[in-house]
């Protein structure tokens, strides 16, 4: 009897020692990021979250590997499931609002980041990104708000600069574009 419970001991190390958990899987997936392997990155959060399907990282990186592979609707349902789990990650609205505007889901976008804002309304990057998706839905002034507002929080954000800078010129108000565009142009 003793035998038949050593090896059954020894099987059960055996078998948890071979065992990935869902962090090395993630981690693998990260050391993937670095070389640029995305599907391979995938694959590893995926193998993560099938382990541990609580686990919002997991969801927020995959969704960050299928941006750049261009798979928006992918992206958009990894920040979904991320943002089930921890509805009150900034960063994770913001980046599935870019997906939404990669998808040319503008309303939805702006969405995202209003919601990132309501958040934490110091975050230049929501207002700049929501002032983009307002100007592709011709929201012109809305669009100069957020930009301005983006400039408020971080006044070397030289993005929020060129980004005013072409609604300014799309509203022919050529001076103050150039004003822009010289602003950028002196932070970065």
């Amino acid at each position: 009897m003793k035998r038949i419970f050593y090896l059954f001991t020894a099987l059960i190390m055996t078998s948890v020692s071979f065992s990935q958990t869902a962090e090395e899987y993630f981690d693998r997936g990260l050391a993937k990021s670095k070389i640029q392997d995305y599907r391979g990155e995938i694959d590893d959060y995926s193998n993560a979250i099938k382990i541990n399907p609580m686990y919002a990282v997991a969801y927020y990186n995959r969704g960050l590997a299928k941006s750049i592979i261009q798979d928006y609707i992918g992206a958009i349902a990894d920040y979904t499931k991320a943002i089930e789990i921890n509805p009150n990650d900034v960063v994770v609205y913001n980046n599935r609002g870019a997906a939404k505007a990669n998808n040319q889901d503008y309303n939805g976008a702006i969405d995202d980041y209003t919601k990132a804002i309501e958040i934490n309304p110091k975050i230049p990057l929501a207002y700049s990104n929501r002032g983009l998706a307002k100007s592709k839905i011709q929201d012109y002034n809305g669009a100069i708000d957020d930009y301005t507002k983006a400039i408020e929080i971080n006044p070397k954000d030289a993005e929020a600069y060129y980004g005013r800078g072409i609604v300014k010129g799309i509203l022919k108000e050529y001076k103050d574009a150039i004003a822009d565009y010289t602003k950028a142009i002196e932070i970065n």
